[in-house]
């Protein structure tokens, strides 16, 4: 039974109300003391003629015995829903032993696809630690839409083109060696891009002979053609070793490159639209009617630039994909960039870019230190996740708790606080790395849910000789385990929150919230203590068997795996 939408329908047969109006104003009151649902009157003053109190009261009295209901109280100008707890448990249980690693998921996004941009790192340059905000971020919404039912396709739009590979292919010329750079491709790449831009302050001719190389990159010639597409693979493969340490694959790893040759149609479209004006040599879209620089589509030597491919390559998703949604995870200070291509599609009449969202989010910031590749200061994203099983692998040593392979153990644990930190706020906050915040056990992070995981599943093993397939939940009835149930039961309200808004903190706060609740419950309620009768315990063990998958589809959903024994 679903509680909140028997007591939506029930109010529309008594009120005349249609149902959508009043499933968005039901509500959770602040105090459980009021309740577990809450219905305010006030709409329904200006229909019947009466005071909100009087309808309120009216309407409590219609609602009569029912069998979901504790009672129906009528509390000023709302109506207060008790719910039969007994029943609701069982519901509740129920349905989670069912649905499993399914619970909270629906079918609310069949037949849509949405497309995730997310990770995109620069080809030849370091994957560092400011990419993991993006990559984090994107496989989270990726998993969340995927479990609302959305067909859903991870794009990774490499950064695999532009003039900096002109550049990389002068240094390349002038002091690569290719048996070094094979053996630690992104480290020395980076060697030589570096050296490129100390010399060029002293030789500025260097800037045109990149821009030489560029061009004869564009035009297919075929040295340079060949130095591009290795320096392509062999990056590709070091980013790979770090989405395979994070578990997370792509469908597309289509970059720039591959638009290169998409981007004359929509010069030609927006010049047949008459949406192109000159201005100082290159042609753009006047945005001055919405107090926004033009949008720059080609420059003034005609060159493209990232509006003109980020705008082919909305069109050809929309050709190929169909999609729903197109959502781009990219930093906030790209914001305007997406705002401007954004409306030049619409201004093109493309009804399909009101599918186009950006999703950006906030800095990664070390006390007392600044990245920039150009400058070689930069913190590899695969240093900090291998420092991060260190130090856990060093935690994991001293626990004599941990029964699983310690190495695999310390690699979920460390890598999923890195993540949780992450995805712990909202995304347009910056973040402030610290080490003691992200492996804190005790705290609001990605090794204490999992701790709440792996302590509720020792629990069941040491009771695996006790049968709660079909416990009793009326046995289970104190304000602990009800609140806890009652949590289990709104994971769904989570994982649509986290959509709705493209915001995984959602599911991350729940998960949190949740194991607290579970901490409280097991610190209040006894379960296998020998005071503890069979039937309460079976009900205790179902509960705690709920909470264990709710905790590991949540962390899913963050892309943190859960460990059995910690």
């Amino acid at each position: 039974m679903d509680f909140k939408q028997h007591i939506t329908d029930k109010l529309a047969e008594l009120t005349g109300l249609e149902k959508s109006v009043i499933e968005n104003s039901v509500e959770t009151p602040p105090d459980e003391k009021l309740g577990d649902l809450a219905f305010p009157c006030f709409p329904l003053a200006r229909v019947m003629r009466k005071a909100p109190p009087l309808i309120a009261k009216e309407i409590a009295e219609k609602f009569g015995q029912d069998e979901a209901l504790d009672r129906v109280e009528a509390v000023g100008g709302y109506l207060n829903f008790f719910f039969n707890r007994a029943l609701f448990a069982q519901t509740a249980i129920d349905a989670i032993a069912e649905a499993d690693d399914k619970w909270g998921s629906s079918d609310k996004g069949g037949g849509k696809t949405v497309l995730v941009e997310y990770s995109s790192p620069n080809i030849a340059k370091p994957f560092h630690i400011g990419h993991l905000f993006s990559t984090a971020i994107g496989n989270s919404l990726a998993r969340i839409y995927k479990h609302l039912g959305y067909s859903v396709q991870s794009l990774n739009h490499l950064g695999d083109w532009g003039t900096q590979f002109g550049k990389l292919i002068s240094a390349y010329k002038r002091w690569g060696d290719k048996d070094v750079i094979d053996k630690d491709p992104i480290n020395e790449l980076l060697k030589i891009y570096v050296k490129f831009h100390e010399e060029a302050e002293k030789h500025p001719e260097l800037e045109d002979e990149a821009r030489d190389y560029f061009k004869k990159l564009e035009d297919g010639d075929e040295e340079t053609t060949a130095l591009w597409k290795h320096f392509r693979d062999i990056s590709l493969a070091e980013f790979n070793r770090v989405y395979d340490m994070l578990g997370i694959s792509f469908d597309s790893y289509n970059g720039e490159a591959f638009y290169s040759d998409k981007m004359d149609e929509v010069v030609e479209i927006l010049s047949e639209k008459g949406l192109l004006t000159e201005s100082d040599g290159a042609q753009v879209v006047d945005l001055s009617d919405l107090n926004i620089p033009p949008c720059i589509i080609l420059k003034s030597d005609g060159a493209t630039i990232y509006a003109t491919r980020d705008i082919a390559a909305a069109l050809y998703r929309y050709r190929t994909y169909d999609f729903y949604k197109n959502i781009y995870v990219v930093g906030i200070p790209q914001s305007l960039h997406f705002k401007q291509i954004f409306e030049v599609m619409k201004r093109a009449g493309w009804e399909w870019s009101e599918g186009c969202e950006f999703v950006g989010f906030g800095l990664v910031k070390f006390p007392g230190k600044a990245m920039s590749t150009r400058h070689g200061d930069v913190v590899f994203l695969e240093d900090v996740l291998n420092e991060a099983v260190e130090k856990t692998r060093a935690i994991v040593e001293q626990n004599a708790n941990v029964k699983d392979d310690k190495d695999a153990v310390a690699k979920k644990i460390g890598i999923g606080a890195v993540l949780y930190t992450f995805l712990k706020n909202s995304r347009e906050k910056d973040i402030i790395f610290s080490w003691d915040a992200m492996l804190d056990f005790e705290g609001e992070s990605g090794p204490y849910c999992q701790y709440g995981y792996a302590r509720g599943r020792s629990i069941l093993r040491r009771a695996s000789d006790i049968d709660y397939s079909n416990a009793d939940m009326s046995k289970a009835m104190t304000d602990e385990e009800y609140a806890l149930i009652k949590q289990l039961y709104a994971f769904g309200n989570a994982v649509e929150g986290a959509a709705e808004k493209n915001e995984p903190f959602y599911v991350n706060r729940y998960v949190t919230n949740l194991v607290k609740s579970f901490n409280k419950f097991y610190s209040v309620c006894p379960i296998l203590r020998d005071d503890v009768d069979l039937e309460t315990k079976k009900a205790r063990l179902a509960i705690v068997d709920a909470t264990t998958r709710v905790i590991k589809t949540a962390l899913y959903l963050l892309g943190i795996d859960t460990v059995e024994s910690m």
